[in-house]
């Protein structure tokens, strides 16, 4: 979205509510931010304010004058654990639990929905943290999804956030992931190479299908195959060249293999079997198992690994 966007609403969408008219033609701004807009009068219709429910006739000329303004949020510091597998005065290396947020949401406040994130953890773990984020995201330099475990890394201060940002803009930072994924897939290794963007029926999904969405390589190759009284099973190791939300899991999906328990891309929540007992895992089988990148001050290549956590393991062993 872009200051001052125009818009001239056509004899098709007469009868459509204002905040309606708007999330269709703005397809990446969420409602909830739509009704900010409207609320802080940053919506005009033929240079009026107005209401969300406004019923549009058609002819209209809506004009939208600038982002909403919210009052700046600081997350607080919680004494959570927290795995710290490296540390130094420039930056730290975390093993992030699955059902963890990294941050709050860009719409939170100062209760629960801003509480219980990697963030206030680091803050209390930390003196310092890098700032460039802002105060809901010290310290954040890449994300990893809430149901995703694993290795990601920190900046304790700004110099070696820019750093580090600019070595995974540049693509300088090697990541490696393990899933287990439904099914057997044909080739020992590949690589998926599909756009994604968000999904306009479902807004908390991503997807492959869309036009214009941006570019995401996934390579994948295979680490086993399981044949089990569940069914057939994959275990992957997977780079990822790009960084985009949800990208191993929509690509993945995208080709019929969804990761194991992640039931918003197709996987089923209970796995059956003819005579054992169903199985179900209440997070997505998807680890951050490998990082690798320059040190934002000295040069040298630091490499980490991390294997999979007994939650993790012991679903596969229940796999048999």
């Amino acid at each position: 979205m872009n200051d001052n966007d125009h818009f001239t609403v056509t004899a098709e969408d007469a009868g459509k509510r204002l905040d309606q008219f708007l999330v269709s033609h703005l397809p990446d701004i969420s409602r909830a931010r739509i009704q900010e807009l409207i609320f802080q009068e940053k919506v005009l219709v033929n240079a009026k304010p107005t209401k969300s429910s406004l019923k549009l006739r058609g002819n209209e000329r809506i004009e939208i004058l600038g982002p909403p303004e919210r009052p700046p949020l600081k997350a607080r510091a919680e004494d959570i654990p927290l795995h710290v597998v490296y540390e130094d005065l420039d930056l730290a290396v975390i093993d992030k639990p699955a059902g963890m947020m990294v941050h709050a949401g860009a719409g939170s406040t100062a209760d629960q929905r801003n509480r219980g994130t990697l963030v206030n953890a680091l803050l209390h773990h930390f003196t310092t943290l890098s700032g460039v984020g802002g105060g809901l995201r010290p310290g954040i330099v890449h994300r990893l999804d809430k149901e995703t475990s694993g290795l990601l890394v920190v900046a304790k201060n700004d110099s070696a956030h820019r750093k580090l940002a600019g070595d995974f803009s540049s693509r300088q930072v090697k990541k490696a992931y393990l899933a287990l994924v439904h099914g057997w897939l044909k080739n020992d290794q590949g690589t998926i190479s599909a756009a994604i963007s968000r999904d306009l029926v479902r807004r908390i999904r991503m997807t492959t299908r869309r036009s214009g969405g941006r570019q995401a390589i996934t390579h994948y190759q295979i680490e086993r195959r399981i044949d089990s009284p569940y069914g057939k099973f994959t275990l992957l190791k997977l780079r990822i060249e790009t960084g985009r939300t949800h990208q191993i899991r929509v690509h993945l999906a995208s080709i019929g293999h969804p990761i194991v328990g992640d039931t918003l891309y197709g996987a089923p929540s209970q796995i059956r079997a003819t005579s054992s007992p169903p199985l179900s895992l209440s997070r997505n089988f998807l680890h951050s198992t490998e990082l690798q990148f320059v040190h934002p001050r000295t040069g040298q290549p630091l490499a980490f690994s991390q294997g999979v956590g007994t939650d993790l393991e012991e679903f596969l062993r229940k796999l048999g």
